[in-house]
């Protein structure tokens, strides 16, 4: 199995916590972790919440979102050395997105910057 393979076939619920812990290191919260989220996917927080109970994995999670934001064309930079808007693989340039998003929020950047309003 691939590297990307694996990451596609985790499960939110195992990732979610990172994302919040990094958040919450930075004086960032629970709440605002879950509105990025939910800006990127088009998932209200009731859906949000079934996703993280039934522990889909990434690949069903993005596939299953409501609607990507039409601005993810605006998420640019570099996630883990690769750039976010040069990634090949459409699911791995989604979750590169949500990376993105969240490693802004732990920078400690403006909701407003970081969900480019």
């Amino acid at each position: 199995m691939a590297n990307q393979d694996i990451i596609f076939k985790m499960s939110l619920a195992k990732i979610y916590p990172l994302y919040v812990n990094k958040a919450v290191k930075k004086d960032r919260t629970q709440a605002e972790v879950n509105e990025v989220i939910q800006w990127l996917m088009g998932y209200d927080q009731a859906g949000l919440k079934e996703v993280l109970e039934q522990e889909i994995d990434l690949e069903t999670f993005f596939a299953a979102a409501p609607q990507m934001n039409p601005n993810t064309t605006l998420i640019t930079g570099v996630v883990c050395g690769v750039r976010v808007e040069e990634v090949d693989n459409p699911l791995m340039q989604k979750i590169r997105y949500l990376d993105k998003l969240i490693d802004e929020l732990a920078r400690g950047k403006s909701m407003e910057k970081i969900l480019r309003k």
